[in-house]
């Protein structure tokens, strides 16, 4: 188990290092998702889903480094859920790992309304927004990420605890 569980934090830290590199591209991808709006008649409503974005990216991008950020969003969207199952398969039975897990596949879901979310501190992803853009347009969908990696440590933390020690027959406890 600690062979996997070092694997799935490497694979925890490769993600972290790729949501960095996305979020330096942060405007350019508010930017992508502002020209997608556009092009598809959509100015009015914000981005709610992935499945939106996913739309965006397949129906209405209309230039490569828009495509190559909305395909760099879901990718790392993707590898997050992939992270998910990696970590429930190194303990299934805890309890509190599992919820945490649940919780973010439910986020990464593709029709999940990710209009109501925003990172807290110290994520500073929203400050990088408008105020406009944060509270109508593009607050959910870029605080998504940052949410998910944080429940992902949390998560992986649970799951590094030693579990309760239990007693074996000879293990030196003695009852009286």
């Amino acid at each position: 188990m600690d062979s996997r569980m070092n694997e799935a934090k490497q694979a925890l830290k490769i993600l972290q290092q790729r949501y960095k590199l996305f979020q330096q591209q942060q405007v350019t991808f508010t930017t992508a998702l502002e020209r997608c709006r556009e092009s598809a008649l959509d100015r009015i409503h914000p981005v709610r889903t992935l499945a939106q974005v996913r739309k965006y990216l397949d129906v209405s991008c209309n230039n490569s480094t828009d495509r190559r950020v909305l395909t760099l969003f879901l990718d790392i969207c993707s590898d997050l859920v992939d992270m998910c199952t990696k970590l429930h398969e190194l303990q299934p039975e805890n309890a509190a790992a599992t919820a945490l897990l649940h919780a973010c596949v439910d986020l990464l879901s593709p029709s999940n309304d990710l209009s109501g979310l925003r990172a807290k501190y110290p994520h500073d992803v929203i400050n990088h927004l408008s105020c406009d853009e944060a509270r109508n347009f593009y607050g959910g969908v870029i605080s998504l990420i940052p949410i998910v990696l944080d429940k992902l440590k949390e998560a992986a933390a649970e799951l590094d605890k030693p579990g309760p020690q239990t007693h074996r027959p000879g293990s030196g406890y003695h009852y009286m």
